[in-house]
């Protein structure tokens, strides 16, 4: 008896642990909202356009809830007026802009203006980063691209990665339902989730302290914005939809079923590249170049 005490007291001691650790994580989650999961920001330069060899601006936007945006814009690299037309990349949740250019800095030179801009919280931007924040700050950053002498006349593309894509699909959707002008030529969905609660809930589902919470924390989560319900509103701006097979961030089936929600014209592109490394294959930049072109008529 004595024996089996001892043990008793000596587990003890590791579950107390374990339920604060519980406790402290599903207060944090409760208390600052699940869709704290969604965003990874830091403010570190990883690297410049201009260490590129691109040209590029700094370009700076008020938001109307008294936020400051960061941006650049990166120019075609072409002797022909205008541009083919131009980008409006919004990246994914971790880091900044500095650390997502790679993803776009191949565009200038293939005619494609590119306008790119941190959402609050991220790099240069200032605030702190919430779901809708974010979708307010890429609607102001499309507000101020489509104002631009270069940009105005020719086609305009909206290019989401993870969760970008996430962002792009109310935006695009809200766009083309007000019928907002310009339109949009088309929009590139690159390694995006079907839904914000539908991916916190896997994420929190796959980690044993937040497993049995997984459902009621996700209902803090908005469900006004799931991609799922709003990309068929795209419809009929041609769409391109981006997943790998190795996504080992964002399943693949989130890109299946983004395709099936979709109204045409629609185009599904299987890639198998590790998430958010597309343009690293050239084969699949010529694939998006090639519905680009297609949009554009």
């Amino acid at each position: 008896m004595a024996s089996g005490t001892a043990r008793i007291f000596l587990i003890a001691p590791k579950l107390k642990a374990t339920f604060l650790a519980l406790g402290l994580l599903t207060a944090t989650l409760t208390l600052g909202g699940c869709s704290s999961v969604f965003f990874y920001p830091d403010n570190v330069t990883y690297i410049t356009p201009d260490r590129l060899n691109l040209n590029y601006e700094d370009v700076y936007l008020d938001t109307t809830d008294g936020e400051t945006l960061h941006g650049w814009w990166l120019p075609a690299e072409t002797t022909q007026a205008p541009a083919k037309g131009t980008i409006y990349f919004l990246h994914g949740n971790a880091q900044n802009i500095s650390s997502h250019i790679l993803n776009v800095a191949w565009l200038p030179a293939e005619g494609y203006n590119v306008f790119t801009i941190d959402y609050r919280g991220y790099g240069k931007s200032t605030g702190d980063p919430d779901i809708e924040g974010a979708l307010h700050d890429s609607e102001t950053g499309l507000r101020w691209l489509v104002e631009q002498t270069g940009v105005k006349g020719a086609p305009v593309f909206l290019l989401g990665q993870s969760l970008g894509g996430a962002f792009g699909i109310a935006l695009a959707s809200e766009w083309v339902q007000r019928k907002e002008t310009p339109e949009l030529s088309g929009v590139v969905l690159d390694g995006t989730f079907s839904g914000f609660r539908g991916i916190a809930r896997e994420k929190l589902g796959s980690f044993w302290l937040t497993w049995p919470f997984q459902i009621p924390l996700s209902w803090t989560i908005p469900d006004d914005y799931e991609g799922v319900d709003r990309i068929a509103g795209i419809s009929p701006v041609p769409i391109m939809i981006i997943h790998s097979v190795r996504d080992g961030i964002i399943p693949f089936h989130h890109g299946k079923d983004l395709y099936e929600a979709a109204e045409e014209p629609k185009n599904f592109l299987q890639t198998d590249t590790p998430h958010a490394a597309t343009f690293v294959i050239p084969a699949y930049k010529q694939t998006v170049l090639n519905f680009l072109s297609r949009a554009s008529n």
